[in-house]
């Protein structure tokens, strides 16, 4: 399966349509300290492709700081057989250089 690198604007479009659903796989003290508003938070760190949210007629696409976690954790979506393969080329920081809101987070 090959790797979809989604602009920063594709997917804050997708997400503002309804369309897309953003996981962060970023660890909780960097969502903490900012966050992109709707991303549900999956760290990496304890990820598990089945434990991706629903996403009945959406597309899910990961994200993380720079691209490089995202595209680890759509590895292992490939690995179990879970049909997740894009994420925001760049990450979290090319969100903020394409001038995108993110906010402070909060972890549950």
């Amino acid at each position: 399966m090959a790797v979809k690198n989604l602009e920063p604007a594709e997917v804050a479009r997708g997400m503002k349509e309804n369309k897309v659903v953003l996981v962060d796989v970023r660890e909780p003290h960097e969502h903490e300290a900012e966050c992109i508003e709707g991303a549900i938070l999956l760290p990496l760190s304890q990820f598990d492709p089945r434990h991706l949210p629903e996403a009945a007629g959406k597309s899910v696409v990961l994200h993380c700081g720079s691209g490089m976690r995202s595209a680890k954790a759509i590895a292992a979506c490939e690995s179990a057989g879970v049909a997740v393969d894009s994420h925001v080329r760049g990450g979290i920081q090319a969100w903020k250089a394409a001038g995108l809101p993110t906010k402070p987070g909060r972890t549950k």
